[in-house]
């Protein structure tokens, strides 16, 4: 039995027959069984304690971590180390075994120093590799509130190595001084994800999710290839869930595109939202493509999943309907687009453009609920009408990160 499902669904059908080309929005989820074998973990947190970490942040940093161990199993290998501009491992690779003593090893870090996230990193590296094993998922969930001490390179040169051993990160930064850039990057180089926090309280919420998805992971390196029919076009392809993303696509021939989805989890599916131009065509059904699904189990060998996408097309404009889940996925999409385009503009020095897309950003995302951003989004665009010249640091970190997670939802630990 396959591990995963492939389902593709169109934004609106039938569509209505038109005299001349039309944009049309599909969605595909690959979606992980959640009834598959859970993968025991190979877990390595490795977190800044820099004397900027002192008082609330470093309080909220050990509670997280301690009610996130609440969330591991007796066969799960957990580790912990800690980076100022110096490295220790507060607690060594090895199973779960005695969470109270592990949470007592937790709560005797303190702060000091300044941040060399580098050393963390390569810590971190050595104490998965003890227990690496194919059948683990292995993780390293990195912390940071501050600029490293240019290491950086080591640190883009850690995280390959990390993807060479088969070991995704979750980079987190706290507050506002950190380099969102470097993390990204991490992140992106292991094909994991980095994110935002905003306040202390929330470490916990983003730990738990990090430690979720990886005790979720079902199969690596899925792909996605998708051979469309004659005179039907891609112009975009955008992740929706777990976080959006731009993922762009490979042409591989005059009618076959690929791209690449990365792991597979329980906790939500790899749905891809896919803007394509279809061709004049009367009313019918049609063959507009088959989508290809590759990827590999934790523990066997590659699996294939085909699926052959028809659309149909109708004279009748009354009966064309739009899906609602879809749509609403379009619309997110969209908004991150408009936040994405506009932080470029604003790096670019256009100011005129980064206006002009923070004030569409803000329209969609109060069209969608999203009251807090979209309030956020419109304030710094009139910012800029007043004569700033830059998005605001911290404002920039909030835009960029909290229109990725559009879909989703963080959930505190349980």
């Amino acid at each position: 039995m396959a591990l995963a499902t492939l389902t593709c669904t169109w934004g609106r059908a039938p569509l209505p027959a038109l005299p001349t080309p039309q944009a049309a929005y599909m969605l595909i989820e690959a979606s992980a069984d959640a009834a598959a074998i859970r993968a025991p973990l190979n877990l390595c947190f490795v977190l800044d304690r820099s004397g900027s970490m002192q008082g609330a942040k470093l309080a909220a940093m050990k509670a997280a971590t301690k009610t996130v161990i609440d969330l591991l199993a007796p066969d799960d290998i957990v580790a912990v180390v800690i980076f100022d501009d110096t490295v220790a491992v507060a607690v060594p690779a090895a199973p779960l075994g005695d969470a109270a003593a592990l949470k007592a090893q937790i709560d005797a870090i303190s702060e000091a120093g300044g941040t060399a996230m580098a050393g963390g990193m390569q810590a971190g590296r050595t104490e998965l590799q003890r227990f690496a094993t194919p059948e683990r998922a292995a993780a390293m969930l990195l912390l940071t509130d501050g600029q490293t001490w240019g290491d950086e390179d080591n640190c883009r040169q850690i995280a390959r190595s990390l993807a060479d051993d088969g070991v995704r990160v979750t980079a987190l930064g706290l507050g506002a001084e950190w380099n969102e850039l470097l993390l990204d990057e991490i992140a992106d180089a292991t094909g994991g994800s980095s994110d935002y926090i905003a306040d202390p309280a929330q470490i916990g919420a983003f730990f738990a999710q990090s430690v979720r998805r990886a005790q979720g992971l079902v199969a690596r390196e899925a792909r996605l290839l998708l051979r469309l029919v004659r005179d039907v076009a891609p112009r975009a392809v955008h992740r929706a869930t777990p976080v959006i993303a731009n993922l762009g696509f490979t042409p591989i021939g005059e009618h076959e595109i690929a791209v690449n989805l990365g792991d597979l989890d329980t906790t939500a599916p790899a749905s891809l939202v896919i803007d394509l131009l279809l061709p004049v065509r009367a009313a019918g059904a049609y063959r507009v493509a088959q989508v290809e699904l590759q990827y590999t189990p934790l523990n066997g060998a590659a699996e294939t999943i085909k699926q052959d996408v028809m659309v149909e097309v109708t004279d009748d404009a009354q009966a064309a309907k739009f899906d609602p889940r879809v749509m609403n996925l379009v619309e997110k999409v969209t908004a991150f687009k408009l936040q994405t385009r506009a932080l470029a503009e604003a790096e670019a020095g256009n100011i005129v453009g980064a206006t002009r897309n923070l004030r569409a950003a803000a329209t969609r995302l109060l069209d969608l609920g999203e009251l807090e951003l979209a309030q956020k989004t419109q304030q710094e665009a009139e910012r800029l009408e007043q004569g700033a010249t830059t998005i605001d640091g911290e404002t920039r970190k909030e835009l960029r990160y909290a229109t990725r997670r559009l879909t989703q939802k963080l959930e505190d630990p349980q």
